[in-house]
């Protein structure tokens, strides 16, 4: 297939080798003339891919024309800060019914929309899904074995996608869930904060556990008040990508909250990371939406109050424990 990939970072570029290894023919777009002339100039110094190569076949340009230029589908790598602005910037360039696979993760705090959301807003002629789950770039750009779920409103399309992306390294499942994929994608960076924190804090496996098991609750709860259904959050969007987000090195959102749990604030925090760090941009969003729908999500308002009013990690972590007794799951009857 002919496929174009929009967002030359480190998710865009290792989704870009594998697609390459693949047998496609692939164009990868960024917005960014030094990320262009960077990997035109070394295809092995990848920024954050450190064992990657970038295959000579792959066309990186900063040429909307040239990214558009009859695709199959175009895969949607772009920051979550960043996916409105450039949804509109290439809304011109999409024919009618064109697939879009997002692939990013995050909901807009002003909107409260997901991902796939913003991309229907602005281009309503194009053909959205989704595709997420424990999925680390470091690792698929070195063929580490690594499974998916693609989300669409056909399975058509999601069949389509899934087999463009699929190797013998590389499994894809489809769902027809695209809500709840994005929802668990999204949401699970909040909960990796807390996790990362706790870490930081010296807290161990326990305290951990404690905060994944419960973060899936949070999530489920809200994710199925929206449309989401149990079998997502319990599948590789939900509980697989909450355990790899909350325990991995490569993760950027525990890397985040482990340096506030050691004293840094959210700013130095994100600074020291030097990615983008979706968790921080999906906290406040997932906390209205709690609010809106009237779901309990303790872990996500101490996280709120820690990263934007200035809460000591600590006694948010005591106040999460301190909290008036409950029963585990209130749909179990005695």
């Amino acid at each position: 297939m002919k496929i174009s990939v929009l967002g030359a970072g480190t998710w865009g570029t290792a989704l870009t080798i594998l697609l390459s290894n693949n047998g496609h023919e692939v164009t990868l777009w960024s917005a960014l003339e030094k990320e262009v002339v960077a990997l035109n100039t070394d295809r092995r110094s990848i920024p954050n891919l450190p064992e990657a190569v970038l295959p000579d076949s792959v066309v990186v340009t900063n040429s909307l024309n040239d990214a558009f230029s009859a695709p199959e589908f175009v895969v949607f790598a772009v920051a979550s800060p960043y996916v409105r602005a450039t949804a509109k910037r290439v809304s011109s360039y999409v024919k009618d019914h064109m697939i879009i696979v997002n692939v990013g993760k995050g909901i807009e705090e002003t909107t409260l929309d997901t991902l796939t959301d913003i991309i229907e807003e602005e281009i309503p002629n194009a053909d959205v899904a989704v595709m997420s789950g424990p999925s680390h770039a470091e690792e698929v750009s070195r063929g580490i074995p690594t499974t998916c779920v693609v989300g669409a409103k056909s399975k058509k399309t999601a069949s389509l996608i899934q087999d463009a992306f699929m190797n013998d390294c590389f499994r894809v499942y489809t769902s027809p869930d695209i809500i709840g994929i994005e929802l668990g994608g999204s949401l699970k960076n909040v909960i990796a904060l807390a996790a990362g924190i706790a870490d930081g804090l010296g807290f161990g496996d326990n305290t951990k556990a404690a905060l994944m098991t419960r973060g899936i609750a949070e999530i489920s709860r809200l994710g199925m008040r929206m449309g989401g259904k149990l079998e997502t959050f319990s599948g590789l969007s939900g509980v697989g990508d909450l355990f790899v987000t909350c325990t991995s090195i490569h993760s950027r959102n525990r890397n985040a909250g482990y340096l506030i749990g050691q004293g840094y604030t959210m700013k130095e925090a994100m600074d020291e990371v030097k990615q983008v760090v979706e968790g921080v941009y999906s906290a406040k969003a997932a906390l209205k939406l709690a609010k809106q729908y009237e779901v309990e999500m303790p872990i996500v308002e101490q996280i709120n109050l820690v990263l934007f009013e200035n809460k000591s990690a600590k006694a948010a972590v005591s106040d999460l424990l301190l909290r008036d007794k409950t029963q585990e799951n209130n749909s179990l009857e005695w």
